[in-house]
């Protein structure tokens, strides 16, 4: 009898052990439900699940469940919510505005070899994460922004003033990019922005892309313009109390599985792009702009010339510039 209840014990204290190496991670992003985030998000927590055979659990929460991605980004900075896939809070750090600078990758295999592994934006985004007590775990590319009018343009390939007041983010670059590009710029938080189109207080929205307007903005949207304004990229980042949580061979298998699902995000993103263009025409009857090549160079020479200056001297002239160079340069 001695002899059982000593094994009884025995299991029960592995058990025990067991559960406590078990760890329940909450991770937040910004998108509904089923949106296409919450979809890869999902099958990347079944992943980390699998690889570290059911030790880790990542449970999500969608529609900034837990906060405002600002809110989310300095709560994972003191350890008070564990990971998040959302844009950079420019807010914590101006610098991080160098992730949303517009016009700073043309197309997809530039914005790769800015944004992607061994990137050089991306490098720097780690870097500054690293200084709020956050790790980045991976890069996720979303889409080439663009603006959402409820409203048609006369001339949506002119940067001649327009007189259309759209929303943008309380982010300089943004504000900025607007007004050169025709625009009245008004800064609006993200949850007051649908009701402020849908009232008419704007005529539209910049900040985002077909993406992001088919999963917030749908009833609000009849004409797109893909203007290519900025490149959005999203990071995957946990609060480094939180990775310290994890045993050698759990971190091993989380970073892992980030890289690998960011490699799959990057195989998808341009046609994912293409395939949301294209429900803004055919379920919602939006207008989607053709813009020339001639159209695009032009908003970008424009912003350029106007934006970037200004931008650079709110995240700070010189360590800006030497980013760009680096950029221009195709160096790390």
């Amino acid at each position: 009898m001695k002899h059982v209840f000593l094994t009884t014990a025995a299991a029960a204290l592995m058990a025990l052990g067991s559960y406590a190496e078990a760890q329940d991670l909450k991770m937040s992003h910004v998108r509904p439900q089923d949106a296409t985030i919450d979809v890869e998000l999902r099958a990347f927590s079944e992943a980390v699940s699998e690889a570290t055979g059911g030790e880790v659990t990542i449970n999500l929460f969608p529609a900034s469940a837990l906060g405002d991605y600002t809110t989310v980004q300095e709560r994972i900075s003191v350890g008070a919510i564990d990971m998040a896939t959302q844009p950079a809070a420019t807010a914590a750090d101006r610098r991080m505005q160098i992730s949303s600078f517009p016009y700073l990758a043309g197309n997809w295999d530039q914005a790769r070899a800015v944004y992607g592994p061994g990137g050089v934006v991306r490098e720097v985004m780690a870097e500054l994460y690293a200084e709020q007590d956050i790790t980045m775990l991976a890069a996720y590319p979303v889409y080439f922004g663009g603006i959402s009018l409820n409203v048609e343009h006369p001339n949506p390939g002119s940067v001649e003033p327009s007189g259309i007041k759209v929303r943008v983010p309380g982010i300089k670059s943004f504000q900025l990019t607007g007004e050169a590009l025709g625009y009245i710029p008004s800064p609006i938080p993200f949850s007051e922005a649908f009701t402020a189109v849908q009232t008419g207080v704007v005529d539209g929205v910049i900040g985002s892309g077909a993406e992001g307007y088919y999963a917030s903005f749908r009833d609000v949207t009849r004409t797109y313009i893909p203007a290519n304004t900025h490149f959005e990229v999203w990071y995957m980042i946990i609060s480094n109390e939180s990775l310290a949580g994890l045993s050698d061979e759990q971190q091993a298998a989380l970073v892992e599985q980030a890289a690998d699902f960011e490699a799959t995000r990057w195989e998808v993103a341009e046609a994912d792009q293409g395939r949301n263009e294209q429900r803004l025409v055919d379920e919602l009857g939006a207008t989607l702009v053709e813009l020339s090549e001639e159209d695009l160079s032009a908003m970008a020479a424009k912003v350029r010339a106007d934006v970037w200056p200004a931008v650079l001297e709110d995240v700070g002239a010189e360590w800006g510039q030497s980013i760009l160079d680096r950029v221009a340069a195709g160096g790390s």
